[in-house]
C-alpha cells in the first residue's frame, strides 16, 4: 500500500459489499454512522485513485457489487431526512444539545455521497449500473438545479461569514444552508455525466429529462444566472474548491469548470440523435434556447470547439417553425425512492424526530469521545491534504491559510485574529477531536 493509500483492495471490497440502505428511523444510529465513516473512506480513496490515474478500483467495485442503486437510495433518504425531520428537530423546545456534531454528520452525509457519485459517474458504466435508480437521480439533480436557479436570482451563494445565532441548532441550520449550495454544484456535475450516456438511456429517463423537467431550458437559466460567479468590491469571483476565489483579470475570459459542465450537458441534450428525436422544440423552448447565441463568443468556441456544432444548430433553429406540444400517450416508468420514503414517513416525522432525540442525538460524553476518535481515524490529515485542490483556506475568512490549529490539527487560519473569532464555532469540535487523539 502506498504512503497515501487509504484502503487495501481487500478492505475496499469489504466496505463496498457492506453498503446497505437504512430506514429513516435509523438515520444517525451506530450502524448508520459506521457506514457514513466507510463511505468517507471510499470517497477519499476514489479521489486518490482518480488523481493518481492508476485505475479506478472503487468505481469498479461499486459496479461489480451493484451498489450504485444503494448509494442513490441513501442520497435521497438523507435529502428526505433533511427536509422532513431536521426542521422538526430544530423546533423541539426540549432539544438543546450540548454538542451538535452528531447531527452535523447526518447533514454532511448527503455531501459525502454526492461527492462520491461525482467522482465515479465520470465512467459511463457507472451510469448504466444505476439501472432504474437513474430516474431518481435525474429527479434529485433537477431539484438541486432548481434551487441553484432560484439562488442565482438572489445574489448567488451564501458567503459563509460568521453570524450571531441564539442557539447551536440555528448555527447548524446556517451550516446546512451553506452545504446545500455545494451539494447542488456537485449535482450539476453528476447530471452532466448522465447526459454523456444520453444515447443509451431508457426512453423513460429521456422523457423525464426532456419533457417532464425540460432540462435544456433549465440549463439556459443556469447560464443566465451563474450562481457560482459573483462580483465583490469590483472583482470577479468564482466558487471553486469549496470557497469563493478572486479571478485574476487575465483569467476572466477563461471558462470555469461549472460553466463547462453546463455547456457540455446542453450539447449532449440538444445534439445527440436520441435526444433530438424526442425533444419538443415549442415556442417557449425555442425562445429560451436562442438566448444561448449571445454566449457563444469566439473566446468560448476557442475553449470548447465542439460548441461550433451547437452554434450551427441554433442558427437553424432560429429559422425553423416551433413545434406544437406533443400529445402522445406514453407509458413511462416513474422514480420510486422519494415517493416511497414520503409514504413511509407520512404522519411520523415528529415521532421519528423524538426517537432520534432520545436515542441518537443525545450521546454521553464517553460516546462523544469514542466518536471523536473514530472521526480522527477516518479523516486522516495526510490523505485530506493529498486530495485538497490547493493550499488550505482560513476557516473564518476564506483567505489562503498558513497556520493550523495546534490542538486538533483540523482547521487552518490565515492569522491569529481569525482563529480567535472562529473559536466560538470551532471550540467544542476542537476539544472533542483533541480528546479523540489522546484516547488513541
Amino acid at each position: 500500500m502506498s504512503e497515501l493509500e487509504l484502503l487495501l483492495p481487500g478492505e475496499a471490497d469489504v466496505l463496498v459489499r457492506g453498503l446497505r440502505n437504512f430506514p429513516l428511523l435509523e438515520t444517525g444510529s451506530r450502524g448508520w454512522n459506521q457506514q457514513h465513516e466507510n463511505l468517507e473512506k471510499l470517497n477519499m480513496q476514489a479521489i486518490l485513485d482518480a488523481t493518481a490515474s492508476e485505475g479506478e478500483p472503487i468505481q469498479e467495485l461499486l459496479v461489480t457489487h451493484g451498489k450504485i442503486p444503494t448509494l442513490v437510495g441513501e442520497l435521497i433518504a438523507v435529502e428526505m431526512w433533511k427536509q422532513k425531520v431536521f426542521p422538526v428537530l430544530c423546533r423541539l423546545e426540549d432539544f438543546k444539545p450540548q454538542n451538535t456534531f452528531p447531527i452535523y454528520m447526518v447533514i454532511h452525509h448527503e455531501a459525502s455521497i454526492i461527492n462520491l457519485l461525482e467522482t465515479v459517474f465520470f465512467h459511463k458504466e457507472v451510469c448504466e449500473s444505476a439501472e432504474d435508480t437513474v430516474l431518481d437521480l435525474v429527479d434529485y439533480c433537477h431539484r438541486k438545479l432548481t434551487l441553484l436557479v432560484a439562488r442565482g436570482g438572489h445574489g448567488g451563494a451564501p458567503d459563509g461569514k460568521e453570524s450571531q445565532y441564539s442557539s447551536p441548532m440555528q448555527e447548524l441550520q446556517k451550516q446546512a444552508e451553506l452545504m446545500e449550495f455545494e451539494i447542488a454544484l456537485k449535482a450539476l456535475s453528476v447530471l452532466r455525466y448522465i447526459t454523456d450516456s444520453v444515447d443509451s438511456l431508457s426512453l423513460s429517463t429521456l422523457s423525464r429529462m426532456l419533457s417532464t423537467h425540460n432540462l435544456p431550458c433549465l440549463l439556459v437559466e443556469l447560464l443566465e444566472h451563474s450562481p457560482w460567479h459573483r462580483g465583490d468590491s469590483g472583482k470577479l469571483q468564482h466558487f471553486e474548491g469549496g470557497r469563493w476565489q478572486t479571478v485574476a483579470p487575465a483569467e476572466q475570459q477563461k471558462l470555469s469548470k461549472l460553466d463547462g459542465q453546463v455547456w457540455i450537458a446542453l450539447y449532449n441534450l440538444l445534439l445527440s440523435p436520441e435526444a433530438r428525436a424526442r425533444y419538443c422544440l415549442t415556442s417557449f423552448a425555442k425562445g429560451q434556447l436562442l438566448k444561448l447565441q449571445a454566449f457563444l463568443t469566439d473566446t468560448l468556441l476557442d475553449q470548447l470547439p465542439n460548441l461550433a456544432d451547437l452554434k450551427g444548430f441554433l442558427a437553424h433553429l432560429a429559422l425553423a417553425e416551433p413545434q406544437p406540444p406533443k400529445k402522445d400517450l406514453v407509458f413511462e416508468q416513474i422514480p420510486e425512492i422519494w415517493g416511497r420514503l414520503e409514504r413511509e414517513g407520512k404522519g411520523k416525522w415528529l415521532a421519528i424526530a423524538k426517537h432520534q432525540l432520545l436515542h441518537v442525538f443525545s450521546p454521553s460524553e464517553q460516546d462523544l469521545r469514542l466518536q471523536a476518535q473514530r472521526w480522527a481515524e477516518t479523516y486522516r490529515l495526510d490523505v485530506l491534504e493529498a486530495v485538497a485542490p490547493d493550499r488550505p483556506r482560513c476557516a473564518y475568512c476564506g483567505a489562503e491559510a498558513f497556520k493550523r490549529c495546534s490542538r486538533c490539527q483540523n482547521e487552518w487560519y490565515c492569522c491569529r485574529e481569525c482563529q480567535v473569532k472562529h473559536w466560538k464555532k470551532h471550540g467544542k469540535t476542537c476539544v472533542l477531536a483533541a480528546q479523540g487523539d489522546r484516547a488513541k
